[in-house]
């Protein structure tokens, strides 16, 4: 339960459990990662869904109120730049590197006693619930965890030697952290005019040039993007590379912070510009094949993008339902207010939907990486696909979700004693981080459906989805499959006349209809019927138009099923629907 303050202000989440309060989380995890598994999982998701709602959020607090500090030299005079950080920040990266390991638990097995490398749906159940309490070290876990997978995947015997055991398997100030930077004052949209240069001198990589948006700026491996002497321009031309932050001798290479960003959110963790002049490289993988080794990372970041987003519309959600049952106005407590009861559904509905879309796609991308299973093309189109829609819609909807929740917690939530200044400043860096909106959904329309054909697969995917719902009401079902086709329809049309300004519309509305049924089928197998009467409210609210004079159907005859506090079978929730419409 959240701390009760008796004093007149509603409480927050601090004394609570985010892992407790999620019952959704809780359900699905059988459903995709199975009951053995999930029984592994729990005990050690309980301990940081606890940790998260208290120790690691007053740390997370203080980390935030107090940015790191770019020193550029040294107490004797060099020029031997280095950051200092909160003791919190610390606190909060000995958890997430040494306590739980998140970084690495793709990579290897081990950790936490698995005798495997975890799921992608397993791990991310970890990022889920620790970036409710910290937003801004996710991308050090997230690129920590990339990076070494590029090492892996593209570096030399040597190269692997040399990085992987400090990145994944050591703790404490032994452990490596990882950085990707690609932008440049260009920006970071047009990575095919990068202009930092490779050259090479006596059998080795030397970097010239400047990158322009660097987190986590301080990590001892940093990979990168560069163009080598004479080759061509565009992507095409790009070699990708990873420079240590010392060298064998113990020296420092040949790089400099030159100043780190005074950013709106993420404020604990550092950002800067940084200078190459002549600093070692080592290659990743093919010269000319950069852009498209580091390609493959796309999905897996925007998964996690995703996620993170998906993390703070939750932890927004779980404030203010925690007002809503505590604060009391005009006599009466905020829950049994109809307005407030209205605003708190349109709150939770894209937290719920967030929920489904990052684990039916992370579902999906293991079983895009499973060497072993025969229908591995058919998933990585779908994944291909997925990824972006997540990372478009969920991002743009924790930027509402995070201003919402500060409204409903009132004059408190604008003041920086609770989290919700913290929660719309983080959120707002998700739909730039990986590619702006516009970028992503032309990269939906364009190139995943006009170009790869990937809807077709995706189609296919949620009309099996769709076929297995025996549970469900016919008329439902019928539903689900007549906006399936009319959204599938509109997007192959709006490809085919490249119509580029409805390309948002139709990423949005392909979520849309993705979590409608991913939600109606997790009913189906879970028995959780609060999934079935969350679908049917994605259609009313998320799918269906209507004017603003009228009132959806599911907007009071349904809404009470929804936080009742005891669970909703599927039989219950076919009745509820039944009587609705």
């Amino acid at each position: 339960m959240a701390t009760n303050t008796n004093s007149g202000v509603a409480p927050d989440t601090r004394g609570s459990n985010f892992f407790r309060l999620d019952r959704t989380l809780q359900a699905m995890l059988p459903v995709y990662v199975g009951q053995e598994l999930a029984d592994f999982l729990r005990p050690h998701l309980d301990l940081l869904g606890q940790r998260s709602a208290n120790d690691l959020d007053e740390h997370a607090m203080l980390a935030n109120a107090h940015p790191p500090v770019l020193h550029p030299r040294d107490r004797f005079g060099r020029d031997r730049e280095w950051i200092e950080y909160h003791p919190s920040y610390k606190v909060l990266e000995k958890a997430a590197f040494d306590e739980f390991q998140i970084h690495a638990m793709s990579l290897r097995a081990g950790i936490l006693g698995l005798d495997r490398p975890y799921p992608l749906v397993a791990k991310h159940a970890f990022t889920y619930l620790f970036n409710q309490a910290e937003f801004g070290l996710g991308c050090p876990i997230n690129v920590t965890d990339s990076s070494a997978h590029l090492i892996q995947r593209f570096g030399s015997e040597k190269v692997k030697k040399l990085f992987l055991p400090r990145m994944l398997y050591s703790t404490g100030d032994e452990h490596w952290q990882g950085a990707q930077f690609i932008t440049e004052k260009e920006g970071g949209s047009d990575v095919g005019s990068i202009s930092m240069q490779a050259r090479k001198r006596d059998g080795n990589w030397y970097l010239y040039g400047e990158k322009w948006f660097c987190s986590n700026a301080d990590a001892e491996v940093i990979v990168l993007l560069a163009r080598p002497e004479s080759a061509t321009t565009g992507t095409r031309g790009l070699g990708l590379f990873v420079v240590p932050r010392e060298l064998e001798s113990g020296e420092r290479n040949e790089y400099r912070i030159i100043r780190l960003k005074d950013k709106l959110g993420t404020r604990s963790m550092a950002t800067g510009e940084l200078v190459f002049d002549g600093a070692l490289a080592y290659q990743l993988g093919e010269l000319d094949q950069g852009f498209r080794h580091m390609a493959e990372m796309i999905n897996a970041s925007r998964l996690s993008n995703g996620v993170k987003s998906a993390a703070l519309m939750r932890r927004a959600a779980h404030d203010a339902q925690i007002v809503a049952r505590e604060r009391m106005v005009f006599g009466r407590k905020l829950v049994d207010q109809p307005l407030a009861k209205r605003q708190l559904i349109k709150l939770s509905l894209p937290a719920e939907q967030a929920l489904t879309m990052w684990m039916f796609v992370a579902s999906i991308l293991d079983n895009a990486n499973d060497e072993t299973n025969r229908s591995r093309i058919k998933y990585e189109l779908c994944a291909r696909l997925l990824t972006p829609l997540l990372k478009f819609r969920a991002t743009r909807d924790a930027r509402r979700v995070t201003q919402d929740a500060m409204e409903f917690r009132g004059g408190c939530g604008y003041v920086e004693d609770f989290v919700n200044p913290r929660l719309v400043r983080d959120a707002l860096l998700g739909s730039i981080w990986e590619g702006t909106s516009n970028i992503i959904a032309i990269d939906v329309v364009r190139r995943a459906i006009r170009r790869q054909d990937c809807l077709s697969e995706l189609t296919e995917l949620l009309e099996g989805k769709i076929d297995e719902l025996s549970a469900v009401q016919d008329s439902y079902r019928n539903t689900l499959s007549s906006w399936l086709d009319k959204v599938g329809r509109f997007a192959c049309e709006t490809a085919e006349r490249e119509d580029e300004s409805l390309y948002r519309q139709v990423a949005s509305a392909l979520y849309h209809i993705c979590t409608a049924i991913v939600m109606a089928w997790e009913a189906q197998v879970s028995g959780q019927g609060e999934r079935l009467i969350w679908s049917r409210m994605v259609v009313d609210h998320r799918l269906s138009t209507y004017s603003p004079a009228s009132s959806p159907h599911s907007s009071s005859s349904l809404v009470s099923n929804l936080f009742r506090g005891h669970p909703l079978s599927v039989e219950e929730a076919n009745i509820a629907l039944s009587k609705a419409f």
